[in-house]
């Protein structure tokens, strides 16, 4: 692993404070989960450590939402009230972006996601992060997208409104000010 993607201890002590933390503060989220037991796994995986970093560092603020026994898995998503603000004004994916041949975003979230070392919730996922709270009540956030409708030149979005889960299609190449995307890790 690159030391890039490495964490001082000083940043590895300040992401377990502020992870801890948002732990404590959304027990709902992970209520049969212990502590003390996520870190010593995450102790373990440094590189996931600097995926959660970044998670972080560009407004996700992730939390564990669950736990995979089979594979003895935590598993954390994106659990910010709005879609994470370090990672909007994107289109769908790098093809969505070669395509645009005026404005192009700076980024895609596909590509952001890769460089993160997440993946892009499915509509499944996002569909059980809103039983967990309300989130994107003002923004929306990138699926992922199957590769029928992707083929096409489609890409999926999500938000939340009248209590509600909303899905829509827009263009892959399109991107919004108020729209990013959630990602999941698991460690």
């Amino acid at each position: 692993m690159s030391n890039k993607k490495m964490l001082s201890l000083e940043q590895q002590e300040g992401l377990f404070r502020v992870l801890n933390a948002r732990f404590e503060k959304h027990r709902n989220r992970h209520e049969d989960i212990e502590w003390e037991k996520v870190q010593a796994k995450l102790e373990a995986n440094p590189s996931k450590m600097w995926s959660l970093f970044e998670m972080e560092r560009t407004g996700g603020e992730p939390d564990v939402v669950g736990y995979d026994q089979d594979k003895d898995e935590y598993i954390f998503y994106d659990c910010s009230a709005e879609s994470p603000k370090g990672r909007r004004s994107i289109c769908y994916d790098r093809e969505a972006l070669e395509a645009r041949k005026k404005h192009k975003p700076e980024n895609s979230a596909m590509d952001m996601a890769t460089e993160m070392g997440i993946e892009l919730l499915t509509e499944d996922q996002y569909r059980k992060l809103q039983k967990l709270g309300n989130f994107d009540m003002k923004t929306s956030s990138w699926i992922k997208t199957p590769a029928e409708i992707r083929k096409l030149g489609g890409a999926l979005f999500c938000d939340y409104r009248y209590e509600h889960v909303f899905v829509y299609h827009n263009g892959a190449d399109s991107y919004y000010g108020a729209r990013g995307f959630r990602g999941s890790l698991t460690v």
